[in-house]
């Protein structure tokens, strides 16, 4: 259930049963062989199953977040790391003012960590507030899955690739990870990165992807049980 599928009379009317809302932070950024909005579509796919089975209201998500690393990358679209936290501060005054009070954060973008910490000033500063952050490929539960079948994760690799995040075929076999070398600007990254893919293989078996996407989901639903 989307607030892009819905008008305002619907969300009074769900404000009345309900105060829960689903918020996704991505990013428009470099993820090789796969879609530059593939930070957006895998916490967005995770809200719109996880809304299926809860009924709680899905927030169009933000499309950009802070990626001045890749800037190198073209497509790559990056937000100032204060930019990010005012927009998030805003969408949350806003939802607030209205009613909601219990905040799931879907964040599918490791540089939007900032605005995780900003939560917490948010909770003292708006009464009867309650915030979960979720980044899904720091789960205990994908981890544990990637463990069972000897696989490591990478940006833009295997664990990100799933069919919806797909936008050209991928390449065979797997890549040298590569060894980072403290902070670079965006033109060093490009060079040490070259193709967008931090290592492993770049594609696995769709199985283990079914897996990781479940075992994520189990994660969010878990976390809308607020208390």
């Amino acid at each position: 259930m989307r607030l892009e599928d819905m008008n305002w009379f619907d969300v009074e009317s769900y404000l009345k049963q309900d105060n829960r809302l689903m918020l996704i932070l991505g990013a428009c950024e470099q993820h090789g062989y796969l879609s530059l909005l593939s930070d957006t579509r895998i916490p967005l796919a995770l809200a719109d199953a996880a809304s299926q089975q809860t009924g709680v209201l899905v927030a169009p998500p933000l499309n950009f977040g802070s990626s001045a690393y890749f800037l190198d990358y073209p497509g790559t679209l990056s937000l100032r790391i204060s930019t990010l936290l005012n927009l998030t501060e805003d969408l949350v005054n806003s939802a607030y003012q209205q009613g909601f009070r219990r905040f799931l954060f879907l964040n599918g973008h490791g540089g939007n960590d900032p605005a995780g910490d900003l939560l917490s000033e948010l909770a003292n500063k708006l009464p009867d507030t309650r915030f979960a952050w979720y980044a899904w490929w720091e789960s205990h539960a994908v981890e544990a899955i990637a463990v069972k079948h000897g696989l490591k994760s990478y940006h833009a690799g295997w664990i990100e690739a799933f069919p919806f995040t797909r936008v050209s075929d991928l390449p065979e076999g797997e890549k040298i990870p590569v060894l980072m070398h403290g902070v670079t600007n965006s033109k060093q990254f490009r060079q040490d990165i070259g193709d967008g893919v931090f290592g492993g293989p770049y594609h696995v078996d769709e199985s283990i992807s079914q897996e990781i996407f479940h075992a994520a989901l189990e994660d969010v639903i878990t976390l809308l049980h607020f208390e």
